[in-house]
């Protein structure tokens, strides 16, 4: 199987994912605090388990890293080549908090490289999907999918939008953002939750999300595969890309997401690496 069939396979799997999830979705579902006191509940548990099952099956031969199951040695993962990095329910507060904006996130990584990702929406259906050198889509249930890509310059009436999340910030990327704004005028902010803010950016509706706040490897391996396929990229403060090695911590450093071939990108970059 290829890996763009793989991708369209994986795609029905995040939806069938979004369905477990549903149910617990608004219905006062019990919360419980994991050893980091990040929250976790039935939702998540059920979504993995459902993800676990069907990549088993789809590729037994290729290993499984997800949030809900985690505790895998450095010395075990330090000898894979390709393996799923699994988000099942990515935006947990938001799930608690009844908003509609969490994600199942599933990815395809080699040599610490995303191959692609599915970012699915299950209280919309919405599934967004895309890899390097494959392309990406946006799709809606029973719709056709649409292929998407990133702005790299901003139309008439349009207004360079930042992403931002609900819950994070930073003294840093408060200064970075001001930084931004001197360079390319005045920023119009989207707030949104979970790997969305991602998605954004790959359909076009927004222009950069910096995130100078910690994140860990299955909360943006997904949607940087999405991203990637519509044309942007993920990079450090450093300049480079994001990439996942297996590494004992399985946080991310900080990072930016813009599409590739803006014309202001060497400009964010020599800023970020001085905030």
């Amino acid at each position: 199987m290829n890996d763009k069939h793989l991708m369209l396979e994986v795609v029905q799997l995040a939806r069938v994912a979004g369905a477990a999830i549903l149910p617990f979705w608004r219905a006062d579902v019990a919360v419980t605090a994991k050893a980091d006191d990040s929250p976790v509940t039935a939702a998540d548990l059920a979504a993995h388990h459902v993800i676990l099952a069907g990549l088993q099956a789809l590729a037994p031969d290729i290993p499984v890293l997800s949030e809900e199951d985690c505790d895998i040695p450095l010395q075990v993962r330090a000898g894979w080549q390709r393996w799923w990095l699994v988000d099942p329910l990515d935006g947990t507060k938001e799930f608690i908090a009844g908003s509609e904006e969490f994600t199942a996130n599933i990815a395809l990584v080699e040599r610490g490289e995303v191959v692609f990702g599915v970012v699915s929406m299950p209280t919309s259906g919405r599934c967004y999907f895309g890899g390097h050198g494959l392309g990406a889509w946006r799709s809606e249930v029973g719709g056709e999918a649409q292929a998407i890509s990133v702005r790299s310059t901003l139309g008439a009436g349009e207004r360079f939008t930042v992403v931002a999340s609900r819950r994070h910030t930073s003294a840093q990327q408060e200064t970075l953002l001001e930084g931004l704004s001197q360079a390319v005028g005045e920023l119009t902010l989207a707030n949104i939750g979970s790997s969305l803010k991602f998605c954004l950016l790959a359909e076009g509706s927004a222009d950069c999300y910096p995130r100078l706040a910690p994140t860990s490897q299955w909360d943006t391996a997904a949607a940087q595969g999405v991203l990637e396929g519509a044309g942007g990229e993920v990079l450090g403060l450093d300049g480079l890309a994001l990439t996942y090695p297996a590494r004992e911590s399985l946080l991310n450093p900080f990072f930016l997401a813009l599409p590739s071939l803006a014309g202001w990108r060497e400009a964010l970059v020599r800023l970020a690496a001085t905030v």
